[in-house]
């Protein structure tokens, strides 16, 4: 997996999970998707900042600083995709 798709999925997970606090299953993924950033890509002090229109995501390899940012409905689409399945809410 590539580190982009990492942290696309990641925060799509974050997402939902920040959402639905309770869903176990959520929470469960989002500490998968942790693990591959940190182990995989060796990311580590993941954070998330809301603009307008995207969700811009800082981070760190080693001493360097990243940026990348999502289109937020691209994110915003799972969270959105499961509250709209009732077997789900």
């Amino acid at each position: 997996m590539t580190l982009q798709d990492a942290l696309y999925n990641w925060l799509s997970i974050k997402k939902v999970s920040e959402e639905r606090p309770e869903d176990q299953a959520a929470k469960d993924t989002l500490q998968f998707f942790d693990e591959i950033l940190r182990e995989d890509h060796h990311v580590s002090n993941p954070s998330v900042n809301l603009q307008e229109e995207n969700y811009e995501v800082g981070y760190m390899i080693e001493t360097t600083h990243f940026k990348t940012s999502f289109p937020r409905d691209y994110i915003d689409a799972l969270w959105e995709s499961i509250e709209a399945e009732p077997k789900y809410n």
